[in-house]
């Protein structure tokens, strides 16, 4: 009980240093160079790749638990579709890019924005979504509305790294700010509508190594916080 008070202790005084540092910072006024290129979603990510075609027809699927006007202020690139894969299993993926993520721009987490839209959420844990070209520290979530559940994984990147936790996060947002960038960040969902989480989340993994394979490596950085060639490792 100690050792827990003392680490939540030391995490305390360790945020509000970095607010301290942050508060006498000069904010740059312009994104004056990025930690990795811009990226445009619709021309990044294919409509089609490994086992995977858009199905169009179904993209009415795609649940966005944000409103319009809070996606148009947090982020400058929303996208939204849906796969099918020849077995005919699907994956809803939705992918949204902002430019400035500092602050009351920072990106609303999904087991937040679910529960707000009626969705229960069943269960939340973090997840270490393996791929080719590493782990990506990520989250598992399963939630219901109504006869609907649906498993969900999801990211976040702020620049070039992947960040799950406050903490880490305004860490990334102290070192880019001391080299005068502003961070930008990305949100990354895979769900699917799938009564079996453990099948659902096995497919979401599937689908993430597909998509990273056929995307070009600053791309890839973008959307994963992961670069390099891909390792020998199995993923899967």
């Amino acid at each position: 009980m100690v050792s827990r008070l003392r680490i939540a202790a030391l995490l305390a005084a360790l945020m509000c240093s970095a607010s301290v540092i942050m508060a006498f910072v000069p904010q740059p006024n312009t994104q004056t160079r990025k930690l990795a290129p811009s990226i445009l979603l619709e021309q990044a990510i294919p409509r089609q790749f490994g086992e995977w075609r858009l199905d169009s027809a179904q993209a009415v699927l795609v649940v966005n638990p944000q409103t319009q006007q809070l996606l148009d202020k947090l982020y400058g690139q929303v996208l939204s579709r849906t796969y099918v894969n020849p077995q005919g299993y699907r994956i809803m993926l939705s992918v949204a890019y902002g430019s400035h993520q500092r602050g009351a721009l920072q990106a609303h987490k999904p087991e937040v924005c679910y529960p707000a839209q009626g969705f229960n959420l069943l269960h939340s844990e973090s997840a270490e979504i393996g791929t080719a070209y590493g782990a990506i520290p990520g989250r598992r979530m399963n939630t219901q509305l109504g006869s609907r559940i649906e498993p969900v994984t999801y990211w976040f990147t702020l620049g070039d790294q992947t960040v799950r936790s406050r903490f880490e996060q305004r860490m990334a947002e102290i070192r880019t700010t001391l080299t005068g960038q502003i961070p930008d960040g990305l949100l990354f969902r895979v769900s699917s509508i799938d009564g079996d989480s453990k099948r659902a989340y096995v497919e979401h993994d599937r689908f993430v190594n597909d998509l990273l394979a056929a995307t070009a490596s600053a791309d890839r950085v973008r959307l994963s916080g992961l670069s390099g060639p891909p390792s020998r490792a199995k993923t899967m």
